[in-house]
């Protein structure tokens, strides 16, 4: 581990400059540039919210900010996970020619996908503005599940990233589990109430992401208190998923380049 936080100091302004020029050619040769990444989101919001309200008649309180804390959440993690299979193939020129470490290839993909989370999130606040969301301290309580997100996301991916360079098929799979993930998420629902006890807890503890959306709505738009008995076990198991797969990509990474050719 102690290589790990070496490598991220040494690689720091590659990975900042990187995920800059990522960013940059996303919008290059688009009209609205960067006002896509807000406008991806809220028109998954729009359709979520016909659904929902006008279909279903479903009732929420501040229901457009909350599936756009959903929509935010998932994003994140589907976006880092479902390139991690496909990681080092895409950057073979990279991985061929000059050495770098290459779980800061992940890093470089999160921190693009955690910048465009929080300009997600920027709308987020301003929805809550307009519905004049009663704030308490507990909205702090957002701060350690975004934390712990990061983690865990990297926890994932670091090891498809490790089994995709030899499993061509592993992306397929991983969008499947994408797919069964995002309707067990609560994505459009919360998940306590949709679905019946005691399987509502057992989804919230079983699935990670679940509980992120839930304990980040109710933290920001409901005032609730959080359980930090869920989040510390997903903070233990995020940090040791990632240790193996840090220590995995180390100890296998120079054979990668002889596979992906």
């Amino acid at each position: 581990m102690k290589k790990f936080f070496s490598d991220i100091k040494k690689y720091f302004k590659y990975i900042i400059a990187s995920t800059k020029a990522e960013l940059n050619s996303e919008v290059a040769n688009s009209y609205l540039g960067w006002l896509w990444w807000l406008l991806n989101p809220l028109f998954f919001m729009l359709i979520y919210w016909f659904i929902s309200v006008i279909v279903f008649r479903t009732k929420q309180d501040y229901f457009a900010a909350f599936v756009f804390i959903g929509i935010s959440i998932w994003d994140f993690f589907n976006h880092v996970v479902n390139v991690s299979p496909k990681l080092i193939a895409n950057n073979k020129d990279i991985v061929s020619k000059v050495y770098v470490p290459k779980y800061i290839l992940l890093i470089q993909k999160i921190c693009v996908n955690f910048f465009k989370m929080l300009i997600s999130l920027l709308l987020v606040a301003i929805m809550m503005a307009l519905y004049n969301v009663n704030i308490s301290l507990r909205i702090l309580n957002f701060i350690p599940i975004i934390f712990v997100l990061v983690i865990v996301t990297f926890a994932v991916a670091s090891l498809l990233l490790h089994f995709g360079v030899f499993v061509e098929d592993l992306v397929n799979i991983t969008n499947v589990l994408l797919r069964l993930v995002f309707y067990l998420s609560g994505i459009f629902y919360m998940v306590s109430t949709r679905i019946p006890a005691p399987y509502n807890r057992y989804l919230l503890w079983c699935n990670p992401i679940a509980y992120f959306i839930q304990s980040s709505r109710d933290c920001l738009l409901y005032n609730k208190a959080i359980d930090y008995r869920i989040l510390f076990v997903w903070l233990i198991i995020g940090t040791i998923v990632s240790i193996i797969g840090i220590k995995t990509i180390t100890k296998y990474e120079n054979s990668y380049v002889k596979v992906i050719k």
